[in-house]
């Protein structure tokens, strides 16, 4: 199998990646991308030379070639680092390193790595190397341990959206393969990416050289390794599960070309191409077409070689028709009427700086290219630079400079449709471009819509607070299947029988409008809290005691809550509605645990999510407290007096 180092491109018919001389990968659920990191001492390259070779991944006039060169220098083993040794040729040479991609497979899987230079000089390099990578491999040597640059390649991880990384603990052979070295380094990386926003780390102790649990594990009798009982680096490769970390909830088609046939037999018609980036595309489907807000419905989908389908999923490219004439241009997006992407001209976004002869700064004009879509654009700020090495952020800097990575704001011309890159990685991404050179200057990560600066101010009504009559938050948190709706279900029907307005604000239900467009990741889960606390204190203000019912894992979050309400002095109970995690788990109403416990839920909380108790609630209700309605009787009797 070839070691090509060109980039992969994509086939706009399937949307399968295009392999270079005779790869193909007809079924996409099969290719893992993959993104090295580490130092030229750390052993990648032979790492990389390593999996090729045991998975039989070179031809044999290569591996010819190597043993001459090997034999040649005087090595006593074969050099199998030398696979990559055109890319240490160019680094001798001072040539500007770029990514090499490589290429291999298995029975069970194909891969794409992309070999991304390490050092800090090389930082744009591994931007746009990591950038599609599903797993990166974060190589260490046990003789070092984690040192600052493997700090950098995990946080760099971590704002690329990588969701996995895979902790390669390497030169295990020259440490006599002790399990405390490899377990100090498992701790001290641990803490580290506490930090991050990734939370499947795996550690593989290994001997690239040797290839100990590189492609295989040694036989129980040579084992060298007998305390590590987890999985050979391949083989965990060839099972991690990536089909839930596609965004099949948010439909995003945006459009790169308007089809219009001029066919004999006079069935011309207006379509749209493009690849979607997210959801799931049906005929007969409502959607909007921003940023004009027309709607339409799906006529047809056409597929592959013009074939009519019924349905398309992201990352497929396909040309679609709708029932209405709709004027729509390239750089427009197809979504769905209920769940829209954020439209706007102010946004915030973290940015790694590509440009050795310029520098970013404020009130600088650019060239955004975002999806489909360019516009003119204008660096509205500058709000911290990052070093990426210690994670400081210095609030006092002026300009971005080569590989450096800052969060900014900007201002463009036309307005984007966009999500959080954290949502997704195709319409939260956008390239920098130098509105004079046309040279590419930058990438960036969007954050969302901007929130500093505003000249929106409250406008305070004529009706005060005291006119509306005493509103308040009661806000219900605990585990899937701890019976807080049912609870909260009951609080509000006696109350609205005793006279006092109530609503009911659950999780569920929000999701379905206020907080379609979020996920289940730390962030969207801040930001799910976040909306609601902020329309619990409008009810609460309006005189309406809302009862929130929310999983609401995370303490931070509620205090958050908490502090809303605070600000505006409205009354905030926090009811922990503490059932144990077995009983939940036996409950089960929604068949939401069974799944999770099956992998089919990623970051289900209590399975694999956490969930931090309130340390002191201002109610503690457990399963011995009553029924439902017991319950809630005592939360209206303490709280409220009714």
């Amino acid at each position: 199998m070839s070691t090509a180092t060109t980039e992969p491109t994509t086939d706009y018919t399937t949307g399968d990646a295009v392999l270079p001389e005779g790869h193909t990968m007809s079924d996409q659920a099969q290719l893992l991308r993959i993104a090295t990191a580490g130092s030229v001492d750390d052993g990648k390259s032979t790492l990389i030379g390593r999996l090729l070779f045991d998975s039989k991944g070179i031809f044999e006039d290569q591996l010819a070639s190597i043993e001459a060169t090997s034999a040649k220098r005087g090595d006593e083993y074969t050099d199998l680092a030398l696979l990559t040794d055109g890319l240490r040729s160019e680094r001798e040479q001072g040539i500007t390193i770029d990514v090499a991609y490589r290429y291999f497979s298995t029975p069970r899987r194909k891969f794409i790595i992309a070999d991304t230079p390490g050092h800090v000089q090389y930082t744009r390099n591994m931007v746009t190397g990591a950038s599609t990578a599903d797993v990166a491999i974060i190589l260490v040597d046990a003789r070092k341990g984690v040192l600052e640059q493997t700090r950098r390649h995990a946080f760099l991880s971590a704002l690329l959206g990588i969701p996995r990384l895979v902790v390669a603990v390497n030169k295990m052979d020259l440490v006599d393969y002790d399990e405390a070295t490899y377990e100090a380094i498992r701790t001290e990386f641990t803490d580290f990416a506490a930090k991050l926003e990734v939370h499947d780390v795996t550690f593989v102790p290994l001997s690239a050289l040797k290839g100990d649990n590189v492609v295989n594990r040694a036989v129980e009798s040579s084992d060298p390794m007998p305390w590590y009982t987890g999985p050979a680096l391949l083989d965990h490769l060839e099972n991690v599960h990536i089909a839930s970390d596609r965004n099949l909830t948010d439909v995003r088609f945006p459009v790169q070309y308007v089809i219009r046939p001029q066919r004999a037999d006079g069935l011309d018609h207006r379509s749209f191409a493009g690849t979607i980036a997210g959801g799931i595309i049906k005929v007969d489907d409502d959607v909007v077409v921003m940023p004009s807000g027309r709607q339409s419905t799906v006529k047809a989908i056409w597929g592959p070689g013009g074939s009519e389908l019924d349905e398309a999923a992201a990352p497929a490219a396909v040309t679609i028709a709708l029932n209405d004439e709709i004027d729509i241009v390239r750089g427009e997006m197809i979504a769905r009427p209920g769940n829209r992407p954020h439209q706007g001209t102010e946004l915030e976004a973290m940015v790694c700086w590509f440009a050795d002869d310029a520098t970013l700064t404020t009130g600088r004009r650019y060239i955004i290219k975002h999806t489909t879509r360019d516009t003119k654009a204008m660096v509205t700020g500058l709000e911290y630079r990052l070093d990426i090495n210690t994670l400081h952020r210095d609030p006092d800097a002026t300009e971005l400079e080569l590989n450096e990575i800052g969060r900014i704001g900007l201002r463009t011309q036309n307005p984007l449709m966009y999500d959080p890159y954290r949502r997704n990685r195709d319409t939260g991404a956008f390239i920098v471009v130098d509105e004079l050179s046309g040279d590419t200057v930058g990438a960036g990560m969007i954050i969302g819509p901007a929130t500093s600066g505003s000249n929106v101010v409250w406008h305070a009504g004529t009706v005060q607070r005291g006119d509306r009559g005493q509103g308040r938050t009661l806000w219900l948190t605990g585990l899937s299947g701890s019976g807080k709706s049912t609870i909260a279900s009951e609080v509000e029907r006696l109350l609205i029988e005793s006279g006092h307005p109530a609503y009911i604000l659950d999780g569920d239900n929000l999701r379905h409008g206020l907080n379609a467009d979020l996920g289940f990741s730390a962030e969207d889960r801040t930001e799910n809290i976040r909306r609601t606390a902020e329309v619990a204190a409008l009810f609460a203000d309006a005189g309406v005691v809302v009862v929130c019912s929310l999983i609401s894992p995370m303490r931070a979050d509620r205090d958050a809550a908490r502090a809303v309400h605070a600000k505006a002095d409205l009354p905030f109970t926090e009811v922990f509605v503490d059932t144990p995690l077995a009983e939940c788990e036996a409950r089960d109403p929604k068949g939401l645990y069974a799944k999770a416990r099956a992998g089919e839920i990623a970051e289900f909380t209590g399975v694999s999510a956490p969930y931090e108790p309130p340390l002191t609630p201002d109610l503690h209700v457990r399963p011995e407290d009553g029924t439902a309605e017991e319950v809630a009787q005592r939360i209206v009797s303490t709280l409220l007096g009714i």
